[in-house]
Order: C-alpha cells, then sequence, then structure tokens
C-alpha cells in the first residue's frame, strides 16, 4: 500500500492519529476546505488539525490514483454515513523514507471531476 492510501485509511479509522506515524517531522500542509484554509508546518501543527476535526462515520473513496517518482496523488469522494459529502484532489510528496513530506488536498461539496464508481 501507498503511504498516501495509507494514511487516507488511517484518517478514516477509528483512530486517526494514528495516521501521526506516516509523516515526517518536519510535515507542512494545506488543506482547502468550503470554510476556508488549514495549513501547518509540523507533524504537531497536524495532530491539532485531526483533534479539530468532527468524530463521523466518514470515509474516502478513492476512485483514481497515480504514482510518478516521489508524488502520489488521490481523487474522490468523502462519503459520510453513506452519503456522498463531496469530492477531494490530494498530493503527497513522499519523503526517500516513505512517509509524507508535503500533503495538499482540495475539497469541494460543489463539482466532481469524474463520477463516483
Amino acid at each position: 500500500m501507498t503511504v498516501l492510501r495509507a494514511y487516507m485509511a488511517r484518517m478514516d479509522g477509528q483512530d486517526p492519529e494514528q495516521a501521526l506515524a506516516l509523516l515526517e517531522p518536519g510535515f507542512r500542509f494545506m488543506i482547502a476546505l468550503p470554510n476556508g484554509l488549514r495549513t501547518g508546518e509540523s507533524r504537531a501543527d497536524f495532530a491539532a488539525y485531526i483533534a479539530d476535526r468532527h468524530a463521523v462515520d466518514r470515509r474516502h473513496e478513492i476512485v483514481r490514483f497515480s504514482v510518478d517518482r516521489d508524488v502520489e496523488t488521490a481523487y474522490g469522494f468523502v462519503v459520510e454515513a453513506g452519503v456522498p459529502k463531496g469530492a477531494f484532489l490530494s498530493a503527497a510528496a513522499v519523503s526517500p523514507s516513505g512517509l509524507m513530506a508535503r500533503y495538499q488536498s482540495f475539497f469541494t461539496p460543489d463539482f466532481h471531476l469524474v463520477d463516483r464508481l
């Protein structure tokens, strides 16, 4: 399993904090949500982001995935309690040690590039 797929599986699991083990200490991220940007420059910043998320029955359904050298990209749908809430496009820069060094993600409830399978 690639690190981006593993990250999403852990974020969707019962203990999303397990995703922190997949991040470099100097991990940087930008997550664009309808209510604004979330950014950070460390694993600790991302831990704070996780702590602020509402616990819901949420999963990321990946419908497209690619790897090009040290960058992994995923496109899919966020589904909560079985109901699609919107689409995401996410990319991760992978360090030589196989951890996520940087992460960028965009989510919108208003548009999807491809159909849900």
